[in-house]
């Protein structure tokens, strides 16, 4: 895989996630103000902020995290290959 193909597959990882965090604070906040004002219970935003919240670190982790510690890795096995 040429490196622009790499760089473009992590910024379109990094964008989602930075679209799904913004998505998910802004409907979390409408739905906190609907529990509390008209629902006087939080089981609804609990919900959302869970199921959807997993949904948002594992973009984060796919964004950030696990690619650059697998490019490390990759690295290091073939400057070990080499040697």
């Amino acid at each position: 895989m040429d490196l622009r193909n790499e760089a473009e597959r992590r910024v379109d990882a990094k964008i989602k996630f930075q679209e799904n965090l913004f998505k998910y604070l802004i409907v979390n906040t409408i739905i906190a103000v609907i529990s509390f004002v008209f629902l006087h219970s939080f089981w609804l935003l609990a919900v959302v902020m869970f199921f959807w919240g997993m949904e948002v670190a594992d973009d984060f982790f796919k964004a950030y995290s696990f690619n650059n510690h697998r490019e490390r890795m990759i690295q290091k096995e073939l400057s070990n290959m080499g040697d």
